[in-house]
């Protein structure tokens, strides 16, 4: 293999925002392609493996791609290692068994602030929730004694913004005046579908799962971002690369990107796409079905680069609310956590 000079990170980053914002099917992805540089181009043998929690929902998008050939149209194959679950997905990542796992970019933002070269790729910004049963509290002061059942523990970051809203506009201390309960994501769901939770917030699909058996949202972590002065076009989660693999393989990561995208507008347009993963998705009828690929079209983000501005404030309010338990040293955004802007 002949070493070929590698383009500065802004250079890259002028490729990456190319690539994301590229329209992906048909003619116009032969032109994304070709927008590439010959002289950063990987050969066409290059592999990307993926470290993601089996049954996971990034796996909609990771089999669309290999199933749909998205990955060898850009020249690398698209391995993925299914994982037991999150905590694996990352010691595998961090070990340097895979080339990338999903997180969240604010773990992200805490690994670099820890001197870390961690960097994040734009997934999903779709968030979860406060559902209640069809027959259950109507407003948030209607909670007050009862109980409400978390997934993501006492930092849930969907918790922590429900419960600074419901201070700031109303007055109400959900923390102070319910009882949290936590636990796994299905322990949680099982609960809250079988009543015997007054609410509860938990993970995006399983909030899709909820409202088709018949349950409501009585708050949204999305509209409470936006009332706490956030932007909830800002994603969260996303693929996490090293910093030395973006600079050693430009040309692969940006092939990712564009494979990445050229899924996305595939699922956002065709319903038929959809029919392959249902085996993956596990919907238990059409509803649920239905409630999931809508769920996670409304989180697919825009093309382009991640507001930092926006990106800042959601990390300093993660900061004032979660502390360091949260965010670690990361109490101001720092530099190079989003892959699509430059340094």
């Amino acid at each position: 293999m002949t070493a070929t000079p590698h383009p500065p990170r802004r250079a890259f980053a002028r490729l990456m925002l190319a690539a994301l914002a590229a329209p992906v099917l048909g003619a116009a992805l032969g032109a994304a392609l070709g927008a590439v540089p010959a002289r950063a181009a990987e050969p066409q043998s290059a592999t990307l493996t993926i470290a993601a929690q089996a049954y996971g929902t990034v796996n909609w998008e990771l089999e669309t791609i290999r199933a749909h050939g998205f990955d060898t149209a850009n020249g690398f194959t698209l391995v993925v290692k299914g994982m037991a679950g999150g905590p694996a997905a990352r010691i595998a990542f961090q070990a340097g068994e895979a080339d990338a796992m999903v997180a969240d970019w604010i773990w992200v933002a805490r690994q670099r602030a820890d001197g870390r070269d961690y960097t994040f790729l734009p997934y999903s910004k779709a968030v979860g929730a406060l559902m209640v049963p069809a027959d259950g509290a109507t407003s948030l002061a209607a909670l007050k004694g009862g109980e409400i059942g978390i997934a993501g523990g006492p930092l849930d970051k969907s918790w922590l913004i429900l419960n600074a809203w419901a201070k700031r506009s109303q007055g109400i201390d959900l923390a102070a005046e319910t009882r949290q309960v936590y636990g796994a994501p299905p322990l949680i769901f099982q609960n809250a579908r079988a009543g015997r939770l007054a609410g509860a917030i938990n993970y995006w699909h399983y909030g899709a799962k909820m409202e088709a058996a018949g349950m409501r949202v009585l708050a949204s972590v999305e509209d409470a971002a936006a009332a706490l002065g956030l932007d909830p076009e800002t994603p969260l989660l996303g693929y996490v690369f090293t910093d030395r693999l973006v600079t050693e393989k430009p040309a692969l990561i940006a092939a990712f990107a564009r494979a990445s995208r050229a899924a996305k507008a595939l699922l956002l347009a065709d319903d038929a796409a959809w029919e392959a993963l249902r085996g993956l998705m596990k919907a238990t009828d059409e509803a649920e079905f239905i409630a999931l690929r809508e769920g996670w079209r409304a989180g697919v983000p825009k093309p382009g680069a991640v507001d930092e501005a926006s990106a800042a404030a959601m990390l300093a309010l993660m900061a004032e609310l979660g502390g360091a338990d949260l965010v670690g040293r990361a109490t101001t955004l720092p530099a190079g956590v989003f892959l699509t802007a430059a340094p």
